[in-house]
């Protein structure tokens, strides 16, 4: 089966500029009101499902990890 992958959460703490803090707060305030929740949703739960989707839609960024993933190229043996 291979090694399993360390899923166990991390903990950062990070500064966002305020207008991003302002558009956090705006996106889960419509989300909680377009699926009628009764309770507000936290801020944090929503950072990291926002990232993963960001990071599975980056295209450069898929381009550069199957590249960086392939073995490089072995170079021609000198000759003496």
């Amino acid at each position: 089966m291979g090694p399993l992958e360390d899923d166990k959460p991390v903990k950062l703490t990070i500064e966002l500029p305020a207008a991003v803090l302002r558009d956090l707060k705006s996106y889960a305030e419509i989300l909680t009101r377009i699926g009628n929740a009764t309770i507000p949703i936290e801020l944090a739960n929503l950072i990291a499902p926002m990232i993963e989707r960001f990071i599975a839609t980056d295209r450069a960024f898929a381009k550069a990890r199957r590249n960086a993933a392939q073995p490089a190229p072995a170079s021609p043996e000198r000759s003496g």
